[in-house]
């Protein structure tokens, strides 16, 4: 696993972290890695309609209520059930394509088959992270995709 540091430094130039389906439970990853990068100092944009309140801030039911968006949020972490990003990822996208948006979006959390994880990469997912997967892996293509967007 990666150093907190590597990890710090991999999100140096990110402020905000909208986290679609974050979860309120301390055993759940969608709750233990936003509260992670919390601690590392990036403000975690909770998005999950079934809670009001999370890791101190308050949550929206989803990605278009985030006061600010265009501004305000440097990456989208989405984390469900694999038919679920098939499900939200359209909507979502097109959300930010009407907006004219180019924000960063991973997924993570979920077994993906390989027809998934093409399908929601030709939607335009940047990166997938399936459980088990290798925290160097993770750190290098955050990186990668940081380069190319510019914000590292």
């Amino acid at each position: 696993m990666a150093s907190d540091q590597s990890l710090k430094d991999l999100f140096e130039k990110t402020n905000n972290i909208a986290v679609i389906g974050i979860k309120e439970g301390e055993n759940e990853d969608a709750y233990r890695v936003p509260r992670y990068m919390q601690k590392a100092g990036y403000r975690i944009r909770p998005v999950n309609p079934k809670l009001d309140h999370v890791l101190g801030e308050d949550c929206v039911a989803s990605i278009g209520e985030i006061e600010g968006l265009e501004e305000g949020v440097d990456v989208i972490g989405v984390s469900c059930h694999s038919w679920e990003y098939l499900y939200y990822l359209d909507e979502m996208f097109e959300l930010l394509k009407s907006r004219e948006l180019d924000i960063p979006v991973v997924v993570g959390g979920s077994v993906l088959s390989q027809d998934d994880k093409a399908e929601i990469q030709a939607k335009g997912v940047a990166a997938t992270f399936g459980p088990g997967s290798d925290a160097g892996e993770i750190v290098q293509q955050i990186r990668s995709l940081a380069r190319t967007r510019g914000a590292a």
